[in-house]
């Protein structure tokens, strides 16, 4: 179609965008740099087709990646094309699109078209179920791994029968394909599907189904994918079967910017569409609207770097503009410090807060930008997550502390004394909470009395004792080691870092990294009670929402955005490029990480700084870093460094000698593990509310307020009735404790507080 100079569509496009709008037959492969305008040239096409009536907008399937883009685009191509607008249909994400196509043949998927589809917490219980019924331990095989993994075969368009040997020994020792298969057949006779499903189904009504798939391809006349890059197997192989036989399919994206495999995007999608569709037009779209020639340049020399790519060349038309600045700090705290001081000193010359972003690789790298910022007052929020301390995991371990502080802490006995799960259910809580309120006495003193009484079944009371007791050992352990070592210790003997790790997730593994950082904290502490002093003042941060605030968040969670300032900081080898991702994915995952790096350097409008710290502590000791390979990768004429590192090779080495062994507490702690307690250990730990362990808070109540008094209504001989045993007879008496022979259950010892005159 001719272009008409007086088009609205076209005005403020470049020759690339018009190009891009102008080309409707024939694939397409829009290559799109960071900050190109790819959205206004997609919106132009898509509006463009519908006005030039080369298709109705019914006959125009239009995929997005999440709700908001999808949003966003139809009120944009609304604004442009008017009511025609509503009548788009196939315009959404890939689970939407294809919900609605699978309601339609659900039978061909052996569903009923009122199918439910389930989330992530009815899928792990399912799941949990089948664990349980075939007799497997869920603890050394959880649930939420076998999630992960089913999750991994239908990105990749695999069915039970699909999957290989090696998949098969993923899970169980060989049991991968068979709890896969289970699984599917209870979602079936639940009429269920979970988001997987959606797409797995109907690429395999569309592969099983010749009828239905050439129903589809004639009435797509046009399909346009946003954000190409980010596909995985199973929306590739959809994708590729609809656009037979027209061809007529253009996809947007950019090779350079996929940075999500961990959650199955394959970047081959993008780099062989040439190859998938002989004759694609390949448009790259390289003049960038948003960050200096300096930033462009900093990032195209070091993505340059990547073999596995299409290649483009980002340029722009402004003019100016800094270098990208590359800082080598001390150590993380410094880190903190000239970051905090440099915002400061933006905020003073009139740049906006709101403005300025602090990106990282791994949420636990927060922390430190977190208490730095509480001390001086400089407000902030964080993006795509939780503050740091008000992480699951962290708050987890927070509560065990307060516990081994604070033995009256009800609100955190109740949060970790089935967390990690040992067993102890809803029941169990309840009976602790009726013994504490008729004596007046906090849970854990409940939970030690009860364990030496037969309220409780015997496999609970056993469970409730051997956690109680791990309680006690902490507390001891409290007095004489550090915080930190006090923290690893009873993460590692709850069984909590174990849960974890069975998980062997993406997720699981980022928590771990958190409880590692929480006990990195830690170090900077004499005593607990100072740290859970200064986790509650973090937590009160309460500063006004209206205010503005700097933006932390991690690159992945960045993409899309842009932000006048930014810092990117943790430029260390292991920290950035990870060193966990270049363990698991080696070649692969290194050239991802950089796609990362060149994601965070173009979310820079205006300053981008670059830091690398010469020192971390980890797990007590320092160990030296040396600057990611990144930084040496990016081109010198478009970056100043700069240094505060002068001298300190013999200070660092002093205090890397004065850490000490990080692990000493090890041999300790397994000879408190070995050690035996008598039969009066319920009452020596219950006198631990009387006698708080060194540089510990004290008890808000006294020992002797939580004294057991005896009920003057009930002694030897009286007739009572308990609600488990029945009617019976009290025989003796000891404090509250009672002995009492039951009817039909026998002799039961018992405490006073559970039973009633009869």
């Amino acid at each position: 179609m001719p272009e008409s100079p007086a088009d609205p569509l076209l005005d403020g496009l470049n020759p690339p965008q018009r190009e891009a709008v102008l080309t409707t037959e024939g694939p397409v492969l829009m290559l799109a740099g960071a900050g190109t305008g790819k959205t206004a040239a997609l919106t132009a096409r898509l509006a463009h087709i519908v006005r030039s009536r080369l298709a109705w907008p019914s006959e125009i399937l239009c995929v997005t990646f999440t709700n908001k883009a999808a949003r966003e685009m139809k009120e944009r191509v609304g604004q442009l094309v008017g009511p025609a607008v509503e009548g788009m249909p196939w315009l959404g994400t890939f689970h939407a699109i294809a919900a609605k196509m699978l309601r339609r043949h659900a039978e061909l998927a052996g569903l009923q078209s009122n199918y439910t589809i389930i989330d992530t917490d009815d899928q792990l219980r399912v799941l949990k179920q089948l664990i349980q019924a075939e007799g497997l331990d869920e603890k050394r095989w959880p649930a939420r791994q076998l999630a992960g993994l089913i999750d991994r075969w239908k990105n990749r368009g695999l069915g039970p029968a699909d999957l290989d040997a090696g998949e098969n020994e993923a899970y169980a020792g060989g049991k991968g394909q068979r709890f896969y298969q289970l699984y599917q057949d209870r979602l079936k006779a639940l009429n269920a599907c979970d988001f997987g499903d959606l797409l797995l189904h109907m690429l395999n009504v569309l592969r099983q189904h010749r009828d239905v798939l050439e129903h589809y391809q004639q009435r797509f006349k046009y399909i346009m994918v946003d954000e190409y890059q980010d596909t995985n197997q199973v929306q590739y192989l959809w994708l590729r079967l609809l656009a037979q036989p027209r061809h007529n399919i253009c996809v947007v994206g950019d090779d350079d910017q996929s940075i999500y495999s961990w959650r199955g995007a394959e970047v081959a999608n993008i780099l062989r569409f040439e190859k998938d569709f002989p004759g694609a037009k390949v448009i790259r779209l390289e003049q960038n609207y948003r960050s200096t020639p300096d930033i462009l340049a900093a990032a195209s020399g070091l993505i340059d770097a990547n073999s596995q790519r299409l290649g483009k060349n980002l340029w722009t038309k402004t003019g100016g503009g800094e270098k990208v600045r590359v800082i080598g700090v001390w150590d993380g705290p410094e880190e903190a410090r000239r970051v905090g001081d440099e915002a400061e000193r933006l905020e003073r010359e009139g740049a906006s807060l709101a403005a300025v972003a602090i990106l990282v690789r791994a949420q636990f790298q927060t922390r430190e930008f977190e208490d730095r910022f509480i001390a001086t007052g400089l407000p902030y929020r964080i993006v795509g997550g939780f503050r740091f301390y008000e992480r699951a995991e962290i708050r987890d371990a927070l509560a065990y502390l307060r516990l081994i502080a604070q033995p009256s802490d009800d609100l955190a006995f109740e949060r970790i004394y089935n967390t990690p799960k040992r067993g102890l259910g809803d029941k169990t809580l309840e009976k602790l909470h009726r013994h504490a309120r008729a004596r007046g006495v906090p849970l854990s003193l409940a939970a030690i009395e009860i364990t030496d009484s037969d309220e409780l079944p015997a496999r609970a009371r056993g469970t409730l004792l051997a956690f109680m007791r791990d309680v006690a050992r902490w507390r001891d352990l409290a007095r004489t080691a550090s915080p930190a070592e006090l923290a690893r210790t009873l993460l590692d003997e709850s069984g909590y870092t174990a849960a974890l790790q069975a998980e062997k997730s993406a997720e699981s593994a980022g928590r771990l990294e958190n409880l590692a950082e929480l006990a990195r904290a830690m170090e900077d502490y004499e005593t607990l009670g100072d740290f859970l002093e200064h986790v509650s003042l973090v937590m009160d941060n309460d500063a006004n929402e209206a205010a503005e605030k700097l933006t932390i968040m991690t690159i992945h969670a960045a993409k899309g955005l842009e932000f006048d300032h930014v810092f990117l900081v943790g430029w260390e080898e292991g920290v950035f490029p990870s060193q966990r991702a270049m363990d698991e994915g080696g070649l692969a995952s290194l050239e991802e990480e950089r796609r990362l790096a060149y994601v965070a350097i173009t979310r820079a409008r205006r300053r981008c700084t670059i830091l690398h710290a010469a020192n971390r502590r980890i797990y007590g000791q320092w160990t030296s870093s040396i600057p990611s390979r990144f930084i040496a990768e990016l081109p010198p004429a478009h970056i100043e460094q700069e240094s505060t590192l002068s001298g300190g090779a013999s200070l660092w080495k002093a205090q890397w000698s004065e850490a000490g062994d990080p692990f000493a507490h090890v041999a300790r702690d397994n000879a408190a593990r070995g050690a035996t307690r008598g039969p009066g250990w319920q009452r020596a730990a219950a006198r631990q509310y009387d006698a708080p362990p060194r540089r510990l808070p004290e008890a808000t109540r006294s020992a002797a307020s939580f004294a057991a008094k005896p009920r003057g209504d009930v002694a030897p001989g009286a007739r009572v009735f308990h609600e488990k045993f029945g009617y019976g007879t009290v025989t003796a008496q000891e404090g509250n404790k009672l002995e009492i022979e039951f009817e039909t259950a026998g002799a039961k010892r018992v405490i006073d507080s559970f039973v009633k005159l009869a």
